[in-house]
Formats: C-alpha cells, sequence, structure tokens
C-alpha cells in the first residue's frame, strides 16, 4: 500500500531517501517544572512532516504531526493536556511539557522528513524528584532516618556509623523511600547525623540521643521528709474515714 497521509499520516514520504543517523539523548527534568523539547535542527521551508512519537510508561503510544503541504496537524492517543507544541508546529516544532510530573519518565522522538532527508532526535526523559526527608525516633532506642518518594533512589549514610538496617520500598508511581534505622552500642554517642544524597541536591539533619530524658535525682533528706509527708497524710486520712465510720454506727443504734 503506497504511503499517503489519509492511510498513514505519520509516514515518511517515500521520496526521501537520504537518511541521518538517529541521534538520542538522556534528560532529567526536575519535577513540577517545565522543559521544551527541540527537533533536529532543519530548514522549515523544505520541511514535508513532523512527527513526534511518545512512548510513557504504561500507556499506549501517543503521536503528534504536522504536514507542511496542506499546513494541517493531527493527533493520535494524546489525552495528556500537559504535553502540546510549544507554539505553532510550522514556526517552531518544539514539544513543550509543563508542569512535567513522574508520569512523563519515557521516551520522546521527533521525526523530520524534508526535502534533503530524513532527521531523527530522541529524549530519554527521566524526572527528578527529591526526597522527603526525615529524622525521628524508633523503638527500642533506634533512630530511623527516611527519604521518602524520590527519583531516583536517594542515598543514606549515618555519623558515627552505628548498627544499621536499611530497607527500600518501591512506590506505584516509580518512586522509592528509603528508610535506615540504626542503634549505636557506644554509650558515649551523645550526638548523631543521617545524610541523605540525591541528583537534587544532598541533605543532612542531625539529633541530639538526650534530649527529652529528663531525669530527677534527689538528696536522701529529701526523700525522707517526702515519705513522712507522705506517710502523716496516710494517717490524717485513715483517722477521718474511721471517725466518719464510727459516726455513722452510732447514729444507726
Amino acid at each position: 500500500m503506497p504511503c499517503t497521509w489519509r492511510t498513514s499520516q505519520l509516514c515518511l514520504l517515500p521520496i526521501l531517501t537520504v537518511f541521518l543517523l538517529p541521534g538520542n539523548t538522556s534528560l532529567s527534568v526536575l519535577v513540577d517544572t517545565k522543559v521544551v523539547l527541540a527537533c533536529p535542527p532543519a530548514s522549515l521551508t523544505n520541511v514535508l512532516i513532523i512527527r513526534w512519537d511518545i512512548n510513557l510508561r504504561g500507556k499506549p503510544s501517543c503521536s503528534r504531526a504536522y504536514r507542511r503541504d496542506n499546513n494541517e496537524t493531527s493527533e493520535r492517543n494524546c489525552t495528556d493536556e500537559r504535553i502540546s507544541w510549544e507554539s505553532r508546529p510550522d514556526l517552531n516544532p518544539a514539544l513543550q511539557i509543563g508542569p512535567v510530573a513522574m508520569t512523563h519518565e519515557g521516551y520522546y522522538r521527533c521525526e523530520v522528513a524534508a526535502q534533503e532527508g530524513n532527521f531523527g532526535l530522541g529524549y530519554h526523559l527521566q524526572v527528578s524528584v527529591p526526597p522527603e526527608v526525615t529524622l525521628f525516633r524508633g523503638s527500642n532506642g533506634s533512630i530511623v532516618c527516611r527519604a521518602a518518594a524520590a527519583n531516583p533512589a536517594a542515598q543514606i549514610s549515618w555519623t558515627p556509623q552505628g548498627d544499621c538496617d536499611t530497607v527500600e520500598q518501591q512506590l506505584g508511581n516509580g518512586a522509592v523511600t528509603i528508610q535506615s534505622t540504626c542503634q549505636w552500642e557506644d554509650s558515649q554517642v551523645s550526638n548523631v547525623s543521617c545524610s541523605v544524597s540525591h541528583v537534587t541536591g544532598n541533605k543532612s539533619l542531625s539529633l541530639d540521643l538526650n534530649q527529652g530524658i529528663i531525669t530527677l535525682e534527689f538528696p536522701a533528706s529529701a526523700l525522707l521528709i517526702i515519705l513522712y509527708v507522705k506517710f502523716s497524710l496516710f494517717l490524717v486520712i485513715l483517722v477521718i474515714v474511721g471517725c466518719t465510720y464510727f459516726q455513722i454506727i452510732n447514729d444507726c443504734r
């Protein structure tokens, strides 16, 4: 079947026989920002067809195309409104994504069919999500450092080193939570620091192991006074209860 706009609006014209080697690049973008993906450089006056193929994780392939001879755009299986042409494709065929979300991770490729040949440029897009870092007390005297919902996974280290157990939890959206639980046998350790390393930046939190522990100490004489006061109050209560009881008995007679 001949390749026509009606039968396959996204195919390249068969008259183009000069091809350049396709290019691919990896791109890391911070979540909630905007990114613009450019097509390979080509003179727009010589362009015949421009096509974007978008392959996102867990979703059907989406295609956006522009045909210059009739100034027509088309799309297939494209439902995410955050992915669009940056402007008019006849002026600038770049693709715009914003705000970027985890669901936008995938492979984006621009194919340009021009009179001098076919040009291709692909992007492996990874969305970086900074971790939410917390440091808190766990059970049995342990200290817990958590780097939650990060992409890619964060790394946790301790100062000083302790007896640590680190677990990794894969979240449904591709993000990862790392949790490290540590204990220190050395009683001289009074302060610990948790350092979290990530491509979006590093963070360190510290915790005073003695914080929140209050010890009350009394001299021996003070303890004796406290015991004497408590015993005196007990005798007074006992006398009042006894008198009340005997008065009730006498009234009944």
